[in-house]
């Protein structure tokens, strides 16, 4: 309902009577279109109650715009705006009115975010799509989460899940979470170290915002992930791009940067660096913590797919070490579940929690307390473990499966390394094949994938792309490979 209180304002001190003041107020709310016609308007006693006059005024209101044909009574409909308004002579409103008032741009200035990397086409268009190393929904445990979800939704404590709650993030959850941690990651931490996103780039970017300031000199990797090298330079940073190879990033050439001047941020992915899919080998993990804790060097520890190894034990992350409190710990649940089910979450002392909870209240008031209780009987129960083991197995053969087509069917045209875990290859083509003409035939032929342009920096051009198999099927990724033979 519109709010009449406010568009109808009644003047007691004027001449005017006030059944007049109201029916001339809804003539010029019907003549600007904000009424229009057919639609119903409340009835003598609520309009009376919303305008706070008697009952008596509203009817001599309604009566005289039924009089000059502004309004009509309908049986058990009330009152309704006339579909035949009476003609309009005293003033030109239509061609006022007809001009949308969002139709055009601001008229004022305001701070833009940058370019984001070009694709062909929308992915949504297309039958097949090669994404940047997404879950399969369709094996995920979404039937046992709507289960959950439905059960607590109908539960005597929905009251309280409608709540602000804990501005962490619910404890079941962070509880859980903390098991969890500890468990499968050798992480020594308690609840009050653990708050809860939505996904793991809300972490990125709230604890940026409390780490950067403009001018603030952040170390990446050559290339790293577009995403949260925005994010840094939103907030004023300068990039400061690290050498990586088949161990990771260069700790040399860190050591050399921190010796002159000490940077104010790290941001590492350890384990499947993306976009290259490398791993930190666990000598260069050594020599960064002792970098760590001699320049006291905050670092954004990103470990968005930890869980998903294919190649031997995983190298424990560089949050379960000796850092001095200087590592912030990112991962994901959405990366487990699907990519609609934003989940995330941040390890880090409980002082920057207790800053960080604040940041994110800002950004998201109370988050989604009932999915979180939900996740959290989705660990308790072990249905998040065992789905985990399951879709390692599987993500493990559709990596196989890929990197054999790739190797027999593009062996001249794409290189690449089998990756050790995650859900991405990093293929590169050959330079007689650029990616973004290999991308928009591709289109034309139903498959989606990216141009390239989301790893390239200046003058750099990899030439390549992340081939996210973990959401394709067998069959699927064989038909993505055999419309790239067809394109190339």
């Amino acid at each position: 309902m519109l709010p009449f209180s406010t568009l109808l304002p009644i003047n007691k001190e004027s001449a005017m009577p006030v059944y007049q003041q109201i029916a001339n107020g809804l003539v010029g709310l019907i003549r600007e279109g904000v009424i229009k016609p057919g639609a119903a308007l409340p009835g003598s006693r609520e309009m009376a109650l919303l305008l706070q006059v008697h009952r008596k005024t509203i009817i001599a209101a309604y009566q005289e715009l039924f009089t000059q044909d502004w309004i009509e009574t309908i049986p058990r409909k009330g009152v309704i705006v006339s579909q035949r308004l009476p003609e309009i002579k005293p003033r030109t409103f239509k061609a006022a009115a007809k001009i949308p008032a969002y139709a055009g741009n601001t008229g004022f200035t305001f701070n833009k975010i940058g370019a984001y990397p070009a694709t062909a086409g929308r992915s949504g268009e297309h039958r097949l799509v090669i994404n940047d190393g997404f879950p399969d929904h369709r094996i995920g445990p979404i039937d046992l989460l709507m289960r959950e979800y439905r059960s607590l939704f109908h539960s005597p404590g929905i009251k309280r899940y409608a709540t602000y709650g804990n501005m962490a993030g619910p404890v079941s959850l962070r509880n859980e979470l903390t098991q969890f941690l500890t468990e499968t990651r050798g992480l020594n931490i308690g609840p009050n170290n653990v708050l809860l996103t939505h996904g793991a780039q809300m972490a990125i970017y709230v604890a940026a915002r409390l780490i950067l300031k403009p001018g603030s000199t952040v170390l990446v990797g050559q290339p790293n992930y577009f995403m949260a090298d925005m994010i840094f330079q939103q907030f004023g940073a300068k990039l400061v791009r690290i050498p990586l190879d088949e161990n990771g990033l260069d700790i040399d050439a860190i050591a050399r940067i921190c010796k002159q001047k000490k940077p104010d941020l790290l941001y590492i992915i350890p384990h499947h660096h993306h976009p290259t899919t490398v791993t930190l080998s666990a000598e260069r993990r050594m020599k960064l913590l002792e970098l760590i804790r001699q320049y006291q060097l905050p670092v954004i520890e990103d470990d968005y797919d930890y869980d998903f190894h294919y190649s031997g034990s995983p190298i424990l992350p560089l949050a379960s070490a000796d850092h001095d409190g200087n590592v912030i710990y990112i991962g994901s649940l959405t990366k487990t579940l699907a990519t609609f089910i934003r989940a995330g979450y941040m390890v880090a002392p409980e002082n920057f929690i207790t800053e960080a909870a604040l940041m994110r209240r800002m950004i998201d008031i109370r988050g989604d307390n009932l999915l979180d209780e939900a996740l959290a009987l989705l660990f308790k129960n072990g249905d998040m473990q065992r789905h985990l083991k399951k879709s390692v197995k599987l993500y493990h053969e559709r990596r196989d499966h890929l990197c054999t087509l790739l190797q027999q069917e593009l062996p001249d045209i794409v290189t690449f390394q089998r990756p050790a875990g995650g859900m991405a290859v990093w293929a590169q083509f050959h330079k007689k094949y650029p990616l973004p003409a290999i991308a928009a035939r591709a289109s034309a032929k139903g498959l989606f994938m990216s141009d390239g342009s989301a790893y390239s920096y200046g003058t750099v051009n990899h030439n390549a792309l992340r081939m996210g198999f973990a959401s394709l099927n067998e069959k699927e990724l064989s038909e993505v490979v055999e419309i790239l033979k067809k394109v190339v």
